[in-house]
């Protein structure tokens, strides 16, 4: 099959839904043969089967990454399925948002342990085939949280700036190897998730709106958007990018104040 990705294998974590689906949709559509991996196997089988309907190689995996074993194992099972993998694409993950001194204990473990160290869990298990095979690309789903405090979002915050720094080291550390290393930091992007939580609002129309007003272009980030970054980044038109991040965020970053 041609396309940009075309001959790349590609394990995609939180694939189900949201802009785990979207990158998976799109990286199968250039081409790759991909691996849907995420907790809700269910969800990821269905969006792995209508990608196969389209005639695209898709595999659904159960995995959470919180848990090392479940991770080798997926995998394992990725490989066995498409062959050795060229690319990783560490999108799962959770928010778990609190004022820091009214945290429950175990929420500092749990974000820590999906949004941070889940990430290398599965960078662990991949990075053999990539240097194996003199090359490949990781591409970390960050969020601007990696860089901007918003109050009562902790300790998610913490989990992403994390992220950037294993993103940096690793890319650093097997750049002579052939293996890049980037993130995305995604704003608001209109995911079910985001839209699921304006549905808590008595005006959701209105909450939904404000967040928009926030924004440069006047909308959210669609999921698709997030999607044709990852494949800039997994493809071959990216040789020379490694240990960084690029910002989709339609531009909020840059303002100064509202």
């Amino acid at each position: 099959m041609s396309g940009r990705l075309a001959g790349k294998r590609i394990f995609v974590t939180g694939a189900a839904a949201g802009i785990g689906h979207a990158i998976a949709t799109a990286c199968a559509g250039e081409g790759a043969a991909v691996c849907l991996a995420d907790r809700d196997f269910d969800g990821a089988e269905r969006a792995a089967a209508t990608l196969r309907e389209a005639g695209h190689a898709a595999l659904a995996v159960s995995c959470d990454i919180a848990s090392r074993d479940a991770v080798e194992a997926a995998v394992q099972r990725a490989r066995e399925a498409l062959g050795p993998l060229t690319t990783l694409i560490n999108n799962a993950g959770m928010n778990v948002f609190h004022e820091p001194l009214a945290m429950p204990d175990d929420a500092w473990q749990r974000c820590l342990a999906v949004d941070l160290e889940g990430a290398w869990h599965c960078s662990r298990a991949v990075l053999p085939d990539l240097i194996a095979q003199g090359g490949g690309a990781i591409v970390n789903i960050a969020s601007t949280h990696s860089f901007a405090i918003i109050r009562g979002c902790f300790p998610y915050p913490v989990a992403k700036h994390g992220l950037i720094g294993l993103t940096r080291a690793l890319g650093v550390e097997y750049a002579d190897r052939g293996v890049r290393v980037n993130a995305i930091a995604p704003g608001y992007i209109a995911t079910p998730a985001v839209e699921a939580h304006w549905q808590g609002f008595d005006d959701p129309a209105a909450a939904r709106g404000r967040i928009e007003a926030l924004h440069p272009p006047g909308r959210l980030g669609r999921p698709e958007e997030i999607a044709m970054t990852a494949v800039f980044l997994a493809s071959d038109e990216a040789p020379f990018i490694n240990a960084t991040c690029i910002t989709v965020d339609g531009g909020r970053s840059a303002v100064y104040h509202d």
